[in-house]
């Protein structure tokens, strides 16, 4: 059995992973987390990358940038490395754009200049690029195997979307090749002839069926399907090895996923059912970051000792306040302090089922419930005594 000191902390996982992908439900503080284990790695001499696929801007803000694009940015040195072990460290951060991520896939792998203007300019493709369910995440994980295959990062941290996207995250490699190969785009394909050279190969059946479809759609769209499926079908190869590729760099040792969750029911419900997946896909779980958590602070004595304590207290005997009025006062704070704890013990029983779930060899990393939000580069720095700590 592992005791507690077999367990590794985050210092141990940022030192020794190179991509950490972070997920979660919403609301359980998961773009806080990416961008502090991002800034902790920095702050340790890596040379660190934060990638997110969330549109929202808490990112950006944390990190002292005004927005983040598809354009990697680099975080002001002087507040990542301000007291900080050490003095080579760097942070940069991007926010993925899903359209221009697959516009760089295409680019890569089509024959020619020519045939990646026309594909970038078929409307068929603008809307599977933008809008077709699954593309977002096929998108980052392609730009995230882009940036592992590059080597100009040590350290990579993932920012997901809430879980129930990150599952796609998780499945889109699957998902793509499934739809690169399905017998639908393989007949409309064939429809179309060899060479591009129109719709006059179809034979009778082809014709009929399109000519119905066309009374629907449209017949330039048709065409304009025709096209694209004729241009886009030299690099469904190339979409198809990277997919593959990604969903093997993911079970890769050097990966690890951390779980983001906080104490609430339906939070720990959609962790345990992600962490369940991870372990049947032979992901490399890390462990699970618990944010929010109340503190259990017990007291001894009842609301008469309050009472009595509060009437030793200078200011509080300044105010004049009669001895009914004293223990009225401490009865209330009696009653909130035992809501306080019961709120306790309930994330005490929530943690215990991560714990359960994760088994000795996994990190389980609580965060307090803190009074002020975490909005910029010295708050997230206050959060490493919290995060980088394993309980």
């Amino acid at each position: 059995m592992l005791s507690a000191s077999d367990v590794p902390s985050l210092v141990d996982v940022l030192l020794e992973r190179r991509i950490i992908v972070c997920v979660g439900s919403g609301g359980v503080g998961k773009t806080t987390t990416a961008a502090s284990l991002a800034l902790a790695a920095a702050r340790r001499g890596k040379r660190t990358l934060v990638l997110t696929i969330d549109p929202a801007k808490r990112l950006a803000n944390s990190l002292g940038l005004a927005e983040l694009g598809h354009q990697v940015q680099e975080v002001d040195r002087t507040l990542v490395r301000r007291g900080a072990p050490s003095d080579r460290g760097e942070l940069h951060a991007m926010m993925l754009d899903q359209k221009a991520a697959f516009d760089e896939v295409v680019q890569r792998h089509a024959k020619d200049p020519a045939a990646v203007q026309r594909i970038l300019a078929n409307p068929v493709y603008a809307q599977i690029s933008s809008s077709l369910a699954g593309a977002q995440e096929y998108a980052a994980m392609a730009k995230l195997h882009d940036f592992d295959e590059s080597g100009d990062w040590q350290t990579i941290i993932v920012d997901t979307p809430p879980t129930a996207h990150a599952l796609d995250f998780l499945d889109a490699p699957r998902k793509l090749s499934e739809a690169i190969d399905s017998p639908a785009i393989e007949w409309f394909r064939k429809l179309q002839g060899h060479g591009g050279s129109g719709w006059s190969l179809v034979g009778k059946t082809g014709t009929f069926v399109l000519k119905r479809f066309a009374k629907f759609v449209g017949s330039q769209f048709i065409d304009d399907l025709g096209v694209f499926f004729t241009e886009f079908n030299d690099i469904l190869g190339g979409f198809r090895k990277r997919a593959e590729e990604t969903f093997a760099l993911l079970r890769q040792p050097r990966v690890g996923f951390v779980l983001v969750a906080s104490p609430e029911h339906m939070a720990v419900r959609e962790a345990l059912f992600f962490h369940e997946r991870l372990i049947t896909a032979a992901m490399p779980f890390v462990g699970f970051v618990i944010n929010k958590i109340h503190p259990a602070l017990p007291i001894r004595g009842d609301a008469a000792t309050i009472a009595t304590a509060l009437g030793a207290q200078p200011s509080v005997a300044a105010l004049g306040l009669s001895g009914t009025t004293r223990t009225m006062a401490a009865q209330a704070l009696f009653a909130a302090h035992g809501e306080l704890e019961t709120l306790a013990e309930a994330d005490r029983k929530a943690v215990a089922r991560l714990r359960e779930a994760g088994g000795a060899s996994s990190l389980i990393v609580q965060i307090p419930l803190l009074r002020d939000d975490v909005h910029d580069v010295s708050r997230l720095v206050g959060l490493e005594k919290y995060l980088l700590a394993s309980v």
